[in-house]
């Protein structure tokens, strides 16, 4: 028999899958299996007809078939990312790579179409977001937005309490020092604190109380000496305590340049309080002058006038409560001088309280001792010389 000749197909003649064969062998019109390591006529080929590596899939197959993969996966996906538009609509031109995304299956061919947005969902991004509430402007903020000057003095309700401070001074200087020294202790107390308060330190409870112990120290030195080395006590005291306010601020843990701001403001404190003490060592009648004139001239200068006007008012004021105090006292016409001195000074204390419009705390503080406390040194060098 030859080799072309066809050989008559057994049914039940065993198979050897090692075996070889010819190939011109009759091949099974069923799709039997392929020897071993053979490809059989149905085997998954490449695109040029080349038999597709043992194990490796077919990579035309979904699109050649267009079914399901064997394994259960979507027959076809694109090969852009969700978010991209052709992700909508496929792959248009039938071309499946290598490394693309499956849509999901109840989609199978195309990527899931994006979910059209809703009605309430469209109108909400067509509305502008909404904005948060506005913070209330700070009356400085409010002052700039009207065109007005952000510096707010105290106002009427600390004049009126630098009034009384000043009247408690007047009805006591012409006593014994121990009594003037009541107002004097309570001026350099406020002084201490509205000065630190003023400088946006609070709480500052160690430079306060030590600022106010050296107001104290001043005033018992100036209870037990004459009235004319009071410069001498003042600048002794002065010494003293700026040693203690540095000690106190090196074993401050803040950074350099807090530490100097304590320091400055510290030492500030310290020189007002003892600044204030000059009440104590001054001339009772000048004592009389000096605070009829600053309660004036603070009055005033809260009226609700323009600033140059309430300026000038003031000024005048004072030198008006200074001639009527001088004449109760002794001090005759004199006594004006001492009065617009008097009044420059509390006028120069309202405006340093009025820095950076400070928060009421300080009107109520600063903005009351201030007057009175730069008020002290004039009293005194005018008192000694017109006395």
């Amino acid at each position: 028999m030859s080799d072309h000749q066809p050989q008559g197909h057994q049914p039940y003649q065993p198979h050897d899958p090692y075996a070889p064969q010819s190939p011109y062998a009759p091949q099974d019109p069923y799709g039997s299996q392929a020897p071993y390591g053979q490809p059989g006529p149905y085997a998954p080929q490449d695109a040029y007809g080349r038999p597709a590596p043992y194990g490796q899939p077919e990579p035309y197959q979904e699109q050649q078939y267009g079914g399901p993969d064997p394994y259960g996966q979507p027959a076809h996906q694109p090969a852009t990312a969700p978010h991209d538009p052709q992700a909508a609509y496929g792959d248009p031109y039938g071309q499946s790579g290598y490394g693309h995304d499956r849509p999901g299956p109840e989609q199978p061919g195309h990527a899931a179409p994006l979910p059209a947005p809703q009605p309430a969902a469209t109108a909400t991004m067509a509305a502008a977001p909404p904005s948060l509430p506005a913070a209330p402007l700070a009356p400085n903020q409010r002052a700039r937005l009207e065109g007005r000057s952000p510096i707010i003095p105290p106002g009427i309700q600390p004049a009126a309490l630098t009034a009384v401070l000043a009247l408690l001074l007047a009805l006591t200087a012409p006593l014994a020092q121990p009594v003037l020294a009541v107002p004097v202790v309570l001026l350099q107390a406020v002084t201490a604190a509205g000065w630190f308060r003023l400088n946006g330190m609070w709480p500052a409870r160690q430079g306060i109380a030590l600022a106010f112990l050296a107001g104290l120290a001043t005033d018992a030195a100036l209870l037990g000496t004459d009235p004319a080395s009071a410069p001498l006590v003042g600048i002794g005291t002065l010494g003293v305590w700026c040693l203690l306010v540095l000690i106190l601020q090196l074993r401050n843990r803040s950074s350099a340049d807090e530490r100097m701001y304590a320091l400055t403001a510290g030492l500030t404190s310290t020189a007002l309080a003892v600044l204030a003490a000059g009440h104590l060592a001054a001339n009772p009648h000048a004592v009389v002058v000096g605070a009829a004139a600053v309660g004036v001239a603070t009055l005033a200068r809260a009226l609700p006038l323009p600033s140059f006007v309430s300026v000038g008012i003031s000024l005048v004021a004072a030198a008006g409560a200074g001639i009527a105090a001088g004449q109760l006292t002794g001090l005759g016409t004199s006594g004006a001088l001492l009065g617009l001195a008097a009044g420059g000074c509390a006028l120069i204390g309202l405006r340093v309280a009025s820095y950076d419009y400070p928060s009421r705390f300080v009107h109520m503080t600063a903005g009351v001792a201030l007057p009175l406390a730069l008020a002290a040194p004039a009293v005194y060098v005018l008192g000694r010389a017109l006395g």
